[in-house]
């Protein structure tokens, strides 16, 4: 047993029985590391990763291995989950080193956490062009006694350029980089299949919301490649056909063979984009897509409130071995339904003998049935969902992380808003409730908590995503213990920016699978701006600014960014003094650019000198006539 028995993730738990002497991420470790002259072996991962835990079992479960990392190095062992701008300062020297990125990710560091050297997995022994682990644990470990001074200098080199081209001074945001940015997103679209080129293809949450409030104003590009995109990978094998809810990515440009892990922040942010998408799109697959992504989500909280980080890649030590199928499992499951079923689900050999489940047949299937094909599909659905609960799961990773609960709560709070179904908004209350009670310390939501257990990090996007949960509940609900809330949480953010620990800068370049905490803290106050006042619009510019930079160059590669900086620059209100006969109907209403403001007249900076019974659409504060009519409202708020 090592030092990580004491761990709180489930992940670090799993390597708490092997022969490597892990270290968990700390002064302990460095100490360690300076006192006795040894470089540091840093192994990040996570506890839904396929390759993490091939790792693991090939290499530090094996005496060998362990012998040659206890002997010659400080091993650290690092849950990404836990420690997101550790993985995210490493992740970026990683890249800088070898010019791709991955997890597991393996980084030699000196005692002072300075990289020279790394990769992601290494097979124990050589295979192919990758070299084995024992033979590169012996490399460095020769190199760091022969050439210390040399690999000293390399890691004090890298770290400087890091930090020279990671924090670059703030400037005004470069005119036109919104057009620019769709400019290159049109270059990398795949016309046929949606998504981005190349393959592997991940889902991109953070693009795919920006691209829908485009396409809400009435864009023709942004909603011609959402359509697209959303609708191959609604009918593609990255989404779970039976159970609801979208695996991390796609390993093919047709989405069909997926990466098999679930996670938890992919769901909340699609599940945001497909109900959005139905509401401007008006596609009823969007819709089916929303509510069964939605109900899997709330498989994942907790009794007390909290929601699940992941589900596994791999059961019974095979990869997709859960959601997959042969022919035999489905005709045993389906009897008379299989021949229809073998069309609707476009069966193919994907993994050695076993079929990824698509609906590439639907359009075919539903004509042949007709009026029928709704019930046929959901009782092919619930049948082969029975059969598949009898195999074993993928594990569950149980700890609850602020940020990403905070984007469930989100999602379930804006689904009970718009389709007025009360079990949504009651699930998001528990988790708002929750993450305040639980998992808030001193004025800080902290990071991590599992098993009645809380830990000390906090970070801005744990503030940022929950100021944004909570302005969310209270539009759907008008209570405003909520929206004070949302209103602390921004100001705790803020008081975070520019915290840190690490001798790199803990900064990543890009906003794929989940906005930063600094994008989604400037919406959050955009979002404020429009109740309170103008030094919120004031503080959301001068986080703008400091990504001027990275905007500049590639701003596609930060949705998060645009869709603040589109907030601030077209975004509005629309002012609901109560009591209003008008109250349910505007909170129905799919407003992606637009922060409802609610309250008694005069309660808030933005119902002052408003009447009760009218509807008021504002921008910055400058309110067009008010109307009686929701229809009026709404085009003064999309007009430019």
């Amino acid at each position: 047993m090592n030092r990580l028995h004491r761990a709180r993730s489930p992940y670090l738990l799993a390597h708490a029985q092997d022969p490597v002497d892990w270290y968990p991420f700390g002064e302990e470790a460095f100490q360690k590391a300076k006192a006795e002259g040894k470089p540091i072996f840093l192994s990040v991962g996570y506890s839904s990763c396929h390759w993490c835990h091939v790792m693991h079992r090939e290499s530090f479960q094996d005496e060998e291995v362990a012998a040659l990392l206890n002997a010659h190095f400080v091993p650290v062992k690092v849950d990404r989950e836990e420690l997101p701008d550790v993985d995210a300062a490493y992740m970026r020297a990683l890249v800088s080193l070898t010019g791709q990125g991955g997890w597991p990710m393996s980084l030699f560091l000196t005692p002072e956490g300075k990289p020279f050297f790394g990769g992601t997995y290494f097979p124990k022994e050589d295979r192919g062009h990758l070299p084995g682990l024992k033979r590169v644990l012996l490399a460095v470990a020769r190199a760091w006694e022969e050439e210390r001074e040399a690999l000293e200098r390399e890691a004090e080199r890298l770290t400087g350029a890091l930090w020279r081209s990671l924090n670059p001074p703030p400037g005004p945001i470069p005119p036109g980089v919104e057009e620019r940015a769709l400019e290159a997103l049109a270059r990398a679209f795949d016309p046929e299949w949606g998504g981005f080129l190349p393959a592997p293809k991940f889902p991109q949450g953070p693009l795919l919301l920006y691209l829908l409030a485009r396409a809400w104003q009435g864009e023709e590009a942004p909603r011609r490649m959402l359509e697209r995109t959303l609708t191959a990978m609604a009918l593609g094998g990255v989404y779970d056909q039976l159970g609801g809810g979208f695996h991390r990515y796609a390993v093919d440009r047709r989405w069909r063979v997926p990466h098999f892990e679930k996670m938890l922040y992919d769901n909340a942010l699609l599940a945001r984009v497909y109900l959005g998408a139905y509401r401007v799109l008006k596609k009823p697959l969007f819709l089916r897509v929303a509510r069964e992504t939605l109900d899997w989500l709330l498989s994942m909280q907790g009794r007390e409130g909290g929601f699940f980080t992941a589900l596994d890649a791999e059961s019974e030590g095979e990869e997709g071995r859960y959601y997959t199928w042969t022919e035999e499992e489905l005709q045993e499951a389906l009897g008379e339904d299989f021949p229809l079923a073998r069309r609707y689900f476009a069966l193919g050999e994907d993994l050695p003998g076993r079929s990824v489940l698509t609906a590439w047949g639907e359009e075919e299937v539903r004509k042949a049935l007709e009026g029928g094909f709704e019930a046929w599909r959901e009782g092919v659905r619930r049948r082969l969902l029975q059969a598949r609960r009898r195999r074993m799961p993928p594990a569950l990773d149980d700890k609850v992380l602020a940020d990403w609960s905070a984007l469930a709560v989100r999602a379930l709070a804006e689904a009970g808003r718009l389709l007025k179904e009360e079990r949504y908004l009651e699930a998001a209350r528990k988790g708002a409730h929750f993450l305040l009670l639980r998992m808030r310390q001193d004025g800080l939501l902290r990071h991590a908590w599992r098993e009645g257990h809380l830990g000390e990090e906090a970070y801005v996007a744990d503030q940022a995503f929950a100021a944004l949960a909570l302005l969310e509940l209270y539009a759907a609900t008008a209570e405003w213990p909520y929206l004070e809330e949302a209103r602390r949480l921004a100001e705790a953010g803020l008081a975070l920016l520019g915290e840190g620990r690490l001798p790199l800068p803990a900064k990543a370049l890009e906003e794929g699978a989940i906005p930063s905490g600094e994008s989604a803290l400037a919406e959050a106050l955009v979002r404020l701006g429009g109740i309170f006042g103008p030094e919120y619009y004031e503080k959301a510019q001068a986080l703008l600014e400091r990504e001027a930079h990275f905007l500049a160059r590639h701003p596609e590669a930060l949705p998060g960014f645009l869709l603040a900086h589109r907030l601030l620059q077209e975004g509005s209100e629309l002012a609901v003094p109560l009591p209003s006969p008008f109250l349910r109907e505007a909170q129905a209403l799919y407003l992606p650019l637009t922060q409802l403001v609610l309250g008694p007249a005069g309660a808030l900076p933005a119902l002052e000198g408003k009447e009760p019974g009218l509807l008021y659409p504002c921008r910055r504060g400058a309110c067009r006539l008010p109307t009686d009519r929701l229809e009026e409202a709404l085009k003064a708020l999309k007009a430019p």
